[in-house]
């Protein structure tokens, strides 16, 4: 019992080392990000997306406001494979040495699909909210001024998720090559999950039957490509065990028998 409570203790001890690694990262790469903030915000307000779209500041503390989400989201950009990695670390001697080998590679394919999943929702998503919000306000003869705070929070509410959303492949991988999840389980729940990333799509996009497809259809490609690696995870998993039962069954199969 006291050798169970030692391995919990020495469980916690671990998560709470990491935990203040990651945090620490966090700050320094929080205080990197507010630097950046003023040449990110100059580089987006000059982008095609942002042309003719009159931007003001409503409230003293506007600019402020959009500095500290730019700097949170560039701390939280820079800390994500850190993070990533320690989690990595945590769970990793309850891994098998193929096991870590494998899932090590998950970590920059995660922080790649990140990154590709906001250029995805900033050059494709939200130039086509924009315009349709824009159409929609002079439609009522109103002037499209916008808050900056305002704009910006928009724009992040809509980019941000789809960075997530981009990290189905690595997630099913990973559960893959921890033998939670397999291909033939998601093949079986494809029109299911299919309902659900049409509802996130239609969701997140401006009620219109264009937006709804472009939008929707790399996101049922993400899910057959989250089949496809986890089918190939599987595969290797199944040599991997294939070849351990004839290696190890062998020997014990050759094993004198005493008496």
């Amino acid at each position: 019992m006291k050798d169970q409570e030692m391995t919990v203790v020495e469980h916690l001890t671990e998560l709470r080392k990491r935990i203040i690694w990651v945090l620490a990262v966090f700050i320094v790469a929080l205080i990197v990000g507010f630097f950046l903030a003023g040449p990110l915000v100059d580089y987006l307000k000059q982008e095609p997306i942002a042309d003719g779209v009159p931007i003001v500041s409503l409230h003293p503390s506007d600019a402020l406001r959009v500095y500290m989400q730019v700097a949170f989201i560039v701390g939280a950009v820079i800390t994500l494979p850190v993070a990533l990695y320690h989690v990595w670390r945590f769970v990793s001697p309850g891994m098998e040495v193929q096991e870590k080998r494998g899932t090590l590679y998950f970590i920059p394919a995660a922080c790649f699909l990140f990154i590709v999943g906001i250029l995805f929702g900033y050059y494709v998503v939200f130039p086509m909210v924009m315009q349709f919000m824009t159409s929609i306000t002079a439609s009522m003869g109103a002037d499209p001024n916008y808050g900056i705070a305002q704009y910006f929070g928009f724009m992040f509410n809509m980019v941000i998720p789809f960075g997530i959303l981009f990290q189905l492949p690595i997630i099913v991988m990973f559960l893959t090559r921890l033998r939670i999840l397999n291909p033939m389980r998601l093949a079986k729940a494809r029109r299911y999950a299919y309902f659900a990333l049409a509802v996130v799509g239609i969701t997140l996009t401006p009620p219109e039957i264009i937006s709804d497809i472009l939008v929707t259809i790399p996101l049922l490609l993400l899910y057959e490509l989250s089949i496809w690696l986890s089918r190939i995870v599987y595969r290797k998993q199944l040599k991997e065990q294939e070849a351990w039962e004839q290696e190890y069954g062998s020997q014990e199969t050759n094993e004198p028998v005493q008496q």
